[in-house]
Order: structure tokens, then C-alpha cells, then sequence
């Protein structure tokens, strides 16, 4: 019996990066899947916001007293107001959409359009003329073929359905309703399929931006931190501007408050940290290859518990995105590792020109 558990001690220890990454996937698809019910049920999705971004900040703040106290990181006027606008373009603008457009699509949808993600980013980055574009290599026509069927994979997920899978016949015909009032239609569909590709774009602007400020304010805890406390006070200044009614901000002991806490507490803080100690270990393509597995357990326990139909036009739709993004992270993979090696070899010959 001790070697027995000796032994799985031992595979823990040795895969433990591995169970780390399936379990922060877990923790997306669950975001997704909590957000959906929670707003599907009467919650103000900008108040969500404001709630979810003021547990974020509760959580991170303290984290960011106690281990980066010791660093001496100056924060000046102008920096503010940089973190401030990238505050409110990235994080506060993302989520917002994020949550109005959940409301008429699904939680599958939210998790399949993340995958997409990579592709938007990479996209804006050649137009920002950050990153550039090589088709005389293979891996440059990876990542513009990447881009390109991700983001036809989004249209086609959000768009084409066809028939459903018969499998999905088991489960009572009015529960999907309860859950998927607004989804139903297919103009609301489409609507919240626009918003949810804003989100995710809004995002991606958000991670661009991140490049540049960390090298402004290398405290990443109090940056993050810093920046919830800003989306917060944003999207509380924007909620109270639209909605008007007091019992729009109310919150009891029930599934809204379980929703937020989760959002806020486990997703922005236990798995912020989690993914920071996967990619000091494994690397940003490591851990982005994980991304479609959050998507299918999104939509195993949205089939089980809500009667979610999959239709066979969004498992295309799904296989396009995550073909792409995998054809995106090896053609990133592979520039950087040619990158290396021509940075070795210019260093190879300053040293034969020093001998």
C-alpha cells in the first residue's frame, strides 16, 4: 500500500505541471458555465462586473503587499493614467461585452470564441506593426493560415449550426429554455456572437498593451491588482449611469454570489497564479495548447446539466478554431526558436571576430 502511494506521490510530482494546467481548465470552463447561469437568471451583467472586479482586487491586493513590498517600483502620474486608459480599454471594455453577450449566446460559445484569442492577437499585432509577417518561412505561413481559420471558425460557429446530435435528446425540453431564454433566437445569437468577438478583441488589444506597461511597472501583482481596482471603479461609474434600480445591485446568499466570488476570487487569483508558475515552468505555448480543453469540458457539463445542444456545424466551427490555434502556437514556436538560433550564431561569430 506505501509503495502504491509512493508511486502516485511520484507521478503527481513529476506531472504536477500537467494536472496544474487541467485543472486551471477546469477552472475557465467553470467561469464560463457560472457567468451563464448567473446572468441567465436576472443578474445585471455590468453589475456583475463591478462585483466580480472588486473580489478580483480583495484577492490580489493583499498577495501583492506581502510579496512585492520588497520591490521599489516607481509609480508616477503619467503611469497611472496609462494603466488607468489600458484599465479601461482592455479589462473594463472586455468584460462588459463579455457578459452582455453570454446572455444571448452560450457558455460552450464563450469558451470555443477563447480559442480565437491567439489568432486576434496575433492579427492586431501586424497591424500595430508589433509583430511581423515572413511567408517565405513555414512558420509564418502557419500563424496567417492559424489566424485565418480561427477567425473563420468563430464565423462558423456563430452562424452555421446544421442538425444536432441525436444524443442529445435525453434531457427535458424546458430546461434549455430557462438557461438559454434569449439564445433561442437566432438574431440574439448573432448579436451576441458580434458582442463576444468585440470581447475577445478588446482582450487581445489588453494583452498587447500588457508588453509594454510591465516594462513600466515590472510589479506584475500590483499591476494586476491595480488594474482591477480600476476596471471596478469603471464599470461601477458606467453601471450606476444605466441602470437605476437599487435592487439591480442586490445580492443574496445564492448562485449570483457564488458566481462572482468564483470569477473573482478563484479565476483571477488562484489561477493567475497557477498559470504564472506554468509558464515560468513550460513556457506561453505550453500553456496556451491547453486552451481547447476547457472548451470541451464546457461543453460536456453544458450538454449534461442544461440540455445544450451541439450541433454538428459548431463542432466545425470548433475544429477550425482549435486547428488554428495550434497551427498559430507552432508557427510562434518555431520563429522564436529560429530566432534563438540566430541570435547563438551572431554571438558565435562576435566571439570569432574577439579571438
Amino acid at each position: 500500500m506505501k509503495s502504491l502511494s509512493y508511486a502516485i506521490s511520484m507521478a503527481a510530482e513529476k506531472h504536477k505541471v500537467y494536472i496544474a494546467m487541467i485543472f486551471i481548465q477546469f477552472v475557465y470552463a467553470g467561469m464560463a458555465l457560472f457567468s451563464k447561469v448567473a446572468v441567465s437568471k436576472g443578474m445585471n451583467p455590468f453589475v456583475f462586473v463591478v462585483y466580480r472586479q472588486a473580489f478580483a482586487f480583495l484577492a490580489l491586493a493583499p498577495f501583492a503587499f506581502f510579496f512585492e513590498s520588497s520591490k521599489e517600483v516607481p509609480l508616477s502620474y503619467t503611469l497611472l493614467i496609462k494603466i488607468f486608459f489600458i484599465s479601461l480599454f482592455g479589462i473594463t471594455l472586455s468584460l462588459n461585452l463579455y457578459y452582455v453577450a453570454i446572455n444571448y449566446t452560450s457558455a460552450t460559445f464563450a469558451a470555443a470564441t477563447t480559442t480565437a484569442i491567439p489568432a486576434i492577437t496575433f492579427v492586431m499585432a501586424v497591424l500595430l506593426r508589433m509583430e511581423s509577417i515572413s511567408i517565405k518561412h513555414l512558420h509564418g505561413v502557419a500563424k496567417v493560415l492559424g489566424s485565418v481559420a480561427s477567425l473563420s471558425g468563430a464565423v462558423v460557429y456563430a452562424l452555421i449550426k446544421g442538425p444536432p446530435l441525436k444524443f442529445m435528446n435525453w434531457f427535458p425540453e424546458n430546461l434549455d429554455h430557462q438557461i438559454h431564454p434569449k439564445s433561442s433566437c437566432r438574431g440574439e445569437w448573432i448579436k451576441g456572437s458580434l458582442i463576444m468577438l468585440s470581447a475577445n478583441t478588446a482582450w487581445s488589444l489588453w494583452l498587447i498593451l500588457q508588453g509594454p506597461i510591465v516594462k513600466e511597472y515590472p510589479a506584475k501583482l500590483r499591476l494586476t491588482a491595480l488594474q482591477c481596482f480600476f476596471s471596478c471603479m469603471q464599470s461601477a461609474f458606467w453601471t450606476i449611469a444605466i441602470e437605476r434600480r437599487p435592487s439591480a445591485w442586490k445580492i443574496g446568499w445564492d448562485i449570483h454570489l457564488l458566481a462572482v466570488v468564483y470569477c473573482g476570487v478563484i479565476v483571477t487569483g488562484i489561477t493567475y497564479w497557477l498559470q504564472v508558475w506554468a509558464i515560468q515552468k513550460k513556457g506561453p505555448v505550453f500553456t496556451a495548447m491547453f486552451t481547447p480543453l476547457a472548451l470541451i469540458i464546457t461543453a460536456i457539463f453544458s450538454a449534461i446539466l442544461w440540455k445544450e445542444a451541439i450541433y454538428w456545424g459548431s463542432i466545425g466551427g470548433g475544429v477550425l478554431l482549435v486547428a488554428g490555434l495550434y497551427s498559430v502556437l507552432w508557427g510562434k514556436k518555431k520563429e522564436d526558436q529560429k530566432s534563438k538560433e540566430n541570435d547563438q550564431k551572431q554571438e558565435n561569430k562576435e566571439e570569432v571576430l574577439i579571438v
